[in-house]
């Protein structure tokens, strides 16, 4: 297969569709920036705990990562707090607020995408999610 495939295009129109919804936020309520929220997942998820981590866990530069941290700050979402390991590195942690906005987010999209599979049957939601694993899976860049 190579980029050209009608499949692979489809599959790059789809996910082009799916950042553009992201992006305007239509897969969250709105409330936070999405940038922010961007940074309020990774955190979550264990992706990224500094801001070092951070950047280019979201693909974007130290600075940014900076701003949208202080942003999330003092918006009650995010803290920073000194590393028990190193007392001079100071990890990020989701406050009541910033969890609170991560588990409504994280509703809202589920039903979204519920919704969006309301008439599949069992065996193809299983088949898409095993299928969508699998390809993000090999999207990223291999272990070193």
């Amino acid at each position: 297969m190579d980029e050209h495939d009608a499949s692979t295009i489809a599959v790059e129109t789809a996910m082009v569709r799916i950042r553009r919804r992201q992006t305007r936020g239509a897969l969250s309520d709105g409330a936070i920036p999405v940038a922010v929220f961007r940074v309020l997942d990774a955190v979550a998820d264990g992706a990224a705990d500094t801001v070092g981590e951070l950047a280019p866990t979201l693909g974007i530069d130290q600075p940014r990562a900076s701003r949208l941290v202080a942003q999330a700050v003092s918006s009650g979402l995010l803290e920073r707090v000194a590393d028990q390991r190193d007392g001079r590195r100071a990890v990020l942690r989701l406050t009541s607020a910033g969890q609170d906005a991560v588990a409504a987010a994280r509703t809202g999209r589920r039903k979204a995408m519920a919704a969006a599979m309301a008439g599949w049957t069992a065996a193809e939601r299983a088949d898409f999610a095993r299928l969508l694993e699998r390809f993000v899976d090999a999207l990223d860049p291999p272990a070193e």
